[in-house]
């Protein structure tokens, strides 16, 4: 595990935040860093690899594979675990409760998980 990986998983085991989660869970043929299996909510942390066309391309598969399994996905960057715990485990929690409240109206894919190249764009790295 990387060091923002172990820093999000102190956050969110043991269901620090109301929602149980899992570390390196496998969905398929993947592996996702970090999921909820009672919401469908799998959480991804990138390092500077994510930045490479082959690795993007890989990313696309995969987060299409999720998607067509009704799982929405979050990414973030390292760098924001490890600089903005606070802004990150915020959203984290409200994305949790806005998947559990479409969850319990029975409308279990009304979210469109954000672009892969969320913030990307801006930072010059796409």
């Amino acid at each position: 595990m990387t060091k923002a990986e172990v820093v999000l998983w102190q956050e969110l085991k043991g269901k620090n935040l109301g929602f149980k989660f899992r570390r390196q869970f496998g969905v398929g043929q993947y592996i996702v860093d970090f999921y909820c299996p009672e919401i469908k909510f799998a959480i991804e942390l990138d390092g500077d690899v994510h930045t490479f066309k082959s690795t993007q391309y890989r990313d696309k598969q995969r987060q299409e594979f999720l998607e067509n399994n009704n799982i929405f996905i979050k990414r973030y960057w390292n760098s924001e675990v490890l600089n903005h715990l606070d802004s990150i485990l915020e959203d984290i929690y409200n994305t949790c409760r806005q998947l559990e409240k479409c969850k319990q109206k029975g409308n279990f894919k009304p979210l469109k998980s954000p672009p892969k190249n969320r913030g990307r764009l801006q930072r010059g790295l796409i």
